[in-house]
């Protein structure tokens, strides 16, 4: 048995779907450049260590400064990717690149982040292709711009005879 949403919730699943695509579009393509390796080469300089304590774990990254090679990109207040409390000091220089988000730079070796953003992007466009493909469906069905079988709804029900009288 085939899962068939109502149309208006096949319209609800397109929205959802576009909405949520509205989200993480942007994010492909520095998610493609990261997984490739390409973007802007430069330095990045900690500055600062911010940390976030939950119970039973603490998760720390690196705030800092990041310049290009050629010095024309300057930015201030990124956050290096996959730094932690042990891997630099205030005021070290390290490799970074910038792949285009606007507050976070990566190591030279680059991330696995990439992939939930392509995973989650495929998803949604299942999602938005399984909405239009309902909504087609019953488009082509005719649900919803028909009534059932032609009988207006006020018209009596015809019996074939004097149904419950005793002859």
């Amino acid at each position: 048995m085939r899962f068939r949403p109502s149309p208006p919730m096949a319209v609800v699943l397109l929205l959802v779907a576009a909405l949520a695509l509205s989200w993480t579009l942007p994010g492909i393509g520095p998610a493609l450049r990261l997984a490739t390796g390409h973007g802007l080469r430069g330095t990045f300089t900690a500055q600062r260590l911010d940390c976030l304590r939950h119970p039973g774990h603490e998760s720390c990254a690196w705030t800092g400064a990041f310049r290009s090679r050629d010095g024309l990109v300057q930015r201030t207040e990124v956050t290096l990717a996959g730094s932690d409390r042990g891997t630099h000091r205030a005021g070290q220089r390290v490799e970074a690149v910038d792949v285009g988000l606007t507050n976070r730079v990566y190591g030279p070796g680059g991330s696995a982040e990439w992939v939930f953003t392509v995973l989650l992007a495929l998803a949604e466009l299942a999602l938005l292709a399984f909405a239009l493909m309902a909504i087609a469906g019953a488009i082509r069905r005719g649900e919803g711009t028909r009534s059932a079988a032609g009988a207006s709804p006020s018209a009596p029900a015809e019996c074939g005879g004097d149904v419950g009288q005793d002859r």
